[in-house]
């Protein structure tokens, strides 16, 4: 694939990102390899929304690399966050979990059946496999294993010196924050479920800053030494020999600890993430609306770095994804379709092209109905378009990001057929893959396929669609003996329009020969050519092609409606076609 070319006025949002990136860590550190970070709860089953966290850092790495520069994309596991509630939806799992609640990520078990040592590996194993697919390249930092280490003791105890200069930033927000929900609401207009969900944020935005009422602001939450929850507060802490004490809410445990050994806590949210910008030297991370408003943590962030001797990094605001016909994922809501799943029925391309064709503060919708199959149709085209050269600029570079990485080019399917007449082999020959093979042969009788291998994997995402996601009163069913009552009732007009197709099949037997043939039947029955173009037919043709076309569905599948015709017919084979159409 080319290489895409340092940004002009014609190429796409991540040259644009790249530029100023480049710019900006050369500035900072120059020399030095360039840092682009992302930071993922494993709270729950990691969705396609989250994958934009990863996505569009990704995407501005990948293009660093391919100008030559080194580049570390960072991965913050946030497996030390506190397990919230439990999510719905997620196998193996029931209300007993509750019990694990205030509980680090990695403290809580694995629902039933996993072969994962903890709630937090086991949603991590999915996302990991997901990115090694996606062509992702990163570096994982898991925080349980930073703080639990001490590698952050440093920057913890200097935050607790310094307590009072982060009291000092977030309590200009405390005073004047507003239930960003509440203002939407209030709003003179209708307000959509997933603005008013994006609103209220993801959770780790809305965690408590460290305010207590009792012994002053402590920006560090312990977790509990006996019940191992972080119900906990702070109850003093001298500077100078870093003896801290604290008391846990739920089980009544105190304990008095030196801070400078002690590695059973965490910072708060709002210290935590800022704090990780200038550990690390991040220069770009994007985050979510919920991150990004007035008073929220990357604002307040950009602040309380500076107390670290850091700079807040380049974060453009990412916009939400969403599935077609549903509204905003929410991981706790349960059944959110996560990469894993979107990997099942689409190639890797086809994902990373989503990301990478809108920009971060664009929304957009990933297909898991009927758009899916225009999806493919329209990457299929801009397929075509990149091979003869006459795409356009943009679109040529968010297809190599697609298609390919700095590394190389993604594995692709050898022989890419429509996505949607794979599908409709899929549906109609029901899982036999000898029976597939013929069909997908006879579609091109001057370059069949050899094996269906040179259709995979794009033909096993397609089967996998349509097993998964195409309900059963949809799914198409040849009948197994001709519909005597219909042929029976036919006029001559219908009886002609069948005799004048089964007359055609054996010289029209591939996929272009069968789709010339089943729609000049109505143009010759009507005086016209059958190569005459739309331009030279009267209206009324368009009505008799229609009539036509669900006369031969009623007879082949009992329905109005099925798979493209042509795709059909080669489906079914020539001997049942002429059977169920009455010709023997």
């Amino acid at each position: 694939m080319p290489i895409v070319a340092q940004s002009t006025e014609t190429t796409d949002w991540v040259s644009r990102f790249a530029d100023e990136v480049i710019e900006e860590s050369e500035r900072r550190a120059p020399g030095k390899p360039v840092v682009v970070a992302s930071g993922l709860s494993p709270s729950g089953p990691i969705h396609l929304g989250n994958l934009r966290e990863v996505m569009t850092p990704h995407l501005v790495a990948d293009e660093i690399r391919r100008r030559g520069f080194q580049v570390r994309h960072l991965i913050s596991w946030d497996d030390y966050d506190r397990y919230r509630k439990v999510p719905n939806g997620v196998e193996g799992v029931d209300e007993s979990w509750a019990e694990h609640i205030g509980k680090p990520l990695t403290s809580v078990p694995a629902p039933k059946g996993s072969e994962h040592p903890n709630w937090a590996e086991h949603f991590k194993a999915a996302m990991v496999e997901s990115l090694g697919r996606l062509g992702v390249e990163f570096d994982g930092i898991s925080q349980t294993e930073q703080y639990t280490t001490g590698v952050y003791r440093e920057q913890i105890l200097h935050a607790m010196k310094h307590r009072g200069d982060i009291d000092a930033v977030l309590a200009q927000y405390r005073t004047r924050k507003k239930d960003p929900a509440q203002q939407l609401k209030q709003q003179q207009k209708p307000v959509d479920e997933a603005e008013l969900e994006a609103a209220e944020g993801s959770g780790a935005a809305d965690e408590d800053d460290g305010s207590s009422a009792a012994g002053g602001y402590f920006p560090y939450k312990p977790y509990c030494g006996n019940c191992g929850k972080d119900f906990t507060t702070v109850t003093s802490y001298d500077d100078a020999s870093t003896e801290m004490a604290y008391a846990c809410t739920t089980c009544g445990f105190t304990e008095t600890v030196l801070l400078s050994e002690f590695d059973r806590g965490k910072l708060v949210w709002k210290v935590d993430w800022p704090m990780r910008w200038a550990y690390e030297g991040v220069i770009f991370e994007p985050s979510g609306v919920d991150h990004s408003s007035p008073g929220s943590s990357f604002q307040v962030g950009g602040q309380i770095v500076e107390i670290f001797g850091g700079k807040q990094p380049i974060g453009p605001m990412y916009a939400f994804v969403g599935i077609s016909g549903m509204a905003k994922m929410s991981s706790s809501k349960g059944g959110v379709p996560t990469p894993a799943d979107a990997l099942r029925i689409m190639e890797p391309q086809i994902l990373r092209w989503l990301y990478a064709r809108r920009k971060p503060n664009q929304s957009f919708k990933v297909a898991f109905d009927q758009e899916i199959q225009r999806l493919y149709d329209e990457w299929d085209r801009l397929e075509a378009k990149v091979e003869d050269g006459s795409a356009l600029p943009g679109d040529i570079a968010a297809h190599t990001r697609a298609a390919s990485t700095a590394a190389g080019d993604l594995p692709g399917t050898p022989r890419p057929l429509p996505y949607r007449t794979l599908a409709s082999v899929a549906d109609i020959t029901g899982g036999h893959q000898d029976q597939a093979l013929r069909i997908l042969s006879d579609l091109d009788p001057a370059h069949p396929l050899s094996s269906l291998d040179e259709a995979r994997p794009r033909y096993d995402k397609a089967e996998a669609w349509i097993n998964t996601h195409v309900p059963a009163d949809q799914r198409t069913i040849v009948r197994d003996e001709p519909d005597a009552d219909l042929l029976g009732s036919l006029d001559d007009t219908s009886r002609e329009s069948l005799r004048l197709l089964l007359d055609g099949l054996d010289d029209h037997w591939s996929l272009d020969g069968l789709t010339h043939l089943v729609y000049g039947v109505p143009k010759v029955q009507a005086g016209f050519s059958a190569d005459a173009t739309p331009k030279e037919l009267p209206p009324e043709i368009k009505t008799a092609q229609r009539q036509f076309f669900a006369l031969l569905y009623q007879l082949l599948v009992s329905k109005d409606t099925g798979p493209r015709l042509p795709t059909l017919l080669l489906a079914v084979g020539a001997d049942r076609v002429r059977r169920l159409l009455g010709a023997a």
